[in-house]
Parts: structure tokens; sequence; C-alpha cells
């Protein structure tokens, strides 16, 4: 048997990493700035991770959610601390889209009503419901097509005003920053008036922070840079540090009920356990302080006074999310940050270089990424 082959690869395997180092199989090192898609969040085998993992295994590795699991219990806790929504319920599942599904399902069951709203270029997820919410017509199959979602620019609030005037729609879903579209933010005025528009017309915000949540922003969550709350939230990539796992954060208004949502993988013994390791590295390390410290570095380094530095046409994002968008001329900036000088990063389009390293990247890695592209830049 083959692999279905829906992915273009890198004839590159890494096989051992440490903190924000790579090493391939023949030995070669490179410094990691994309975290495989902002999953790595405390850095590759992390000793304290590692460890609960290991002692975890030796216990027990699963059993279904028929049964009591107090780690599941501490990781809602701990969870609720480090965020801010110690009042919200926990819904742990296995990925992002698995997270939104839910959300979505959730809100509808919540309104009564069938539709969603949500914004240009989104991105929530592969799966039915999710897909259908992501603006990307290429990915969707007839399957996936229905009228149940619509879309509006972000941004926009009269556009999104005048859908939910209807009063048809169950949910409004929001990235806290679009990371595939290129880095794209809701402004905090759009935010918090589109909280004020929900609240007016009984619908259900939704925030999706699978990709800018989990401390990436220099707050908890990005939407909390614009000193809103939202009705439900959904969570993975940086959740536990590779493992497979995702969570929704449900407002004390809704009400569970049994069979309502359910899972056969979420919320298992080496998820949660890996999940409360990164909870408890990102307290005793401050990596969400040091995610604001170091978005701050890169900003300045690259953006100084506003002005993007060669050959940076826009600088965008918050915190340890960025987006490099690069001149006419330089598609291939990217690869060569790859080939020639061993950094692995992101791309949202051929001009749009993604960083989301690790949050515990230091002064010293993000000061040799930035020599590194002003050099090719001037090359």
């Amino acid at each position: 048997m083959n692999l279905f082959e829906v992915y273009k690869l890198w004839d590159i395997e890494p096989v051992k990493g440490l903190g924000t180092t790579l090493w391939d199989k023949n030995g070669t090192e490179y410094t990691d700035l994309y975290g495989g898609h902002a999953v790595i969040s405390v850095g590759h085998c992390h000793p304290h991770y590692v460890s609960a993992l290991t002692e975890q295994l030796g216990k027990l590795g699963f059993y279904s959610n028929a049964v009591q699991n107090s780690l599941q219990k501490t990781l809602a806790g701990k969870l609720g601390k480090a965020s801010g929504y110690d009042d919200y319920s926990l819904f742990l599942c296995n990925s992002g889209a698995e997270a939104n599904e839910n959300a979505m399902k959730l809100a509808s069951f919540h309104t009564d009503r069938a539709k969603v709203l949500a914004f240009g270029k989104a991105f929530h997820g592969r799966t039915s419901g999710a897909v259908a919410a992501t603006d990307n017509p290429k990915i969707q199959s007839p399957f996936n097509a229905t009228d149940h979602v619509e879309f509006v620019p972000l941004n926009d609030i009269e556009a999104a005003e005048k859908a939910l005037n209807t009063r048809k729609f169950a949910a409004v879903i929001i990235e806290g920053i679009q990371g595939v579209a290129g880095i794209y933010e809701p402004s905090d005025d759009f935010l918090q008036e589109l909280r004020r528009l929900c609240d007016r017309t009984g619908t259900v915000l939704i925030l999706d922070e699978i990709q800018s949540g989990y401390g990436r922003t220099g707050l908890f969550f990005a939407h909390q840079h614009a000193g809103i709350r939202a009705d439900i939230i959904t969570t993975a990539k940086g959740m536990a540090n590779g493992f497979p796992v995702g969570g929704v954060l449900i407002s004390p208004s809704f009400k569970a009920e049994y069979g309502m949502l359910g899972t056969t993988f979420g919320g298992n013994h080496l998820a949660c356990t890996a999940a409360i390791a990164v909870l408890e590295i990102f307290e005793s390390e401050h990596l969400v302080e040091n995610a604001a410290r170091m978005g701050e570095y890169f900003r300045q380094s690259l953006c100084p006074d506003g002005i993007p530095v060669h050959p940076i046409k826009e600088y965008r994002g918050r915190g340890l999310m960025i987006g490099i968008e690069v001149k006419d001329g330089y598609e291939d900036l990217r690869n060569r940050l790859l080939f020639e000088k061993h950094f692995f990063t992101g791309a949202a389009g051929p001009k749009v270089i993604r960083l989301l390293p690790s949050l515990t990247i230091s002064e010293e890695t993000a000061s040799r990424f930035i020599s590194a592209l002003k050099a090719l830049g001037n090359e």
C-alpha cells in the first residue's frame, strides 16, 4: 500500500528535536520557526513534557469516556485559570476541525437556528461543517456545499449587521487572527461591535483560537486584546505540543445534556497529560509573557517605526503569530531561508512567510533569523 499523496513535501525528514532545533536523518541542523503549524508551543522534547507523558504511559494510556478521568478535571481547572475563563465548561475532542464542528453544533442546539456567518478568507478546518465555513471552494466537495453558511468581508460591521439582523444565524464564527489567509486581524473595534451585535440578535459568538490562541499573541487568546468575551472558544494546535487534542470552552449560559456531544478518543489520559504539562510549562517559564516580549522584538527588528526592512512589503500580526509579506521578486525567499540558512518557516501563498515559533524562543534565535532574512534580501 502507498500513501494517498495530498501533501507537497520537501525532501527533508526531521528525526530529532530539542527546543527550537531540529535535526534531519542526515544530521543536518535546522532552526524551527514554524512549529508544525503553531503546534509546538513549548519546544520540541521539553523535559517536563517528556517526563509527564512517559510516566502516564507507564500507568494507563487510554480508557473511554464512560468512566471517571480526573485528568480531564485537572486540565479544565488549569485551562480556566490560565485563560481567564474559569467559569466556562470544557469539552475535549481530538482536533481543531472537530472543535469547530462541536461549537457550531452546540450553537445550533442553543438557538434552534441553522445558519452560520463566517468571514472572507476564513479557514476553520477540513471536516464537513468546518470546511463549509472555510472560504476556499477548492477544498469543498459537492457534499460540503450548503446554504447554511454565508460569508461577509472581515472588518465590515455593516455587512455583518445586515446578515445578523435577519435573526436566522445560530452563530458567528471568526478567527482571533486569520492564519491560513496570511495573518489578517479583526480590528479591536470590529470585535467589540460584533460582540454587541451578537448580544442584540441572540447570536452565539464563536472565537476560533485554534492557531491564534494558547498564548501566541501575548495574551492567552487573541480576542482578549479587544477586551471581549466569546460565548464559545475553540482551541487545538498549541494545546498539547503535538499530541492530538482539541477543546471547546463553553459559556455557563449553555445547558449540557447527555448525548448532546460525544467522542471516543477526546480527553484521553495521554492527551490530558500532554495538555496539563503544557500549561505547567507556560506558568513556570512565563511563556505567554515571553511571546509578547519576543513578538515586540521581531516587530521592532523587522518593522522599526512601522517601516518594514527590505525585502519586506508588509509586516502583520501580534506576538509570535507573524506574517511577512515580501516584495515582488522575492517569492523564493522562504525556500532560500530553508535550504541555504536552515530555517523552517510557514507560508500563506507565494508571498507571505508565516512565523509561528515555539513560545520558548530566545532573542538569540530570533536575531539569527532576522540577520539571515536581511542578508538574503540584500544579495
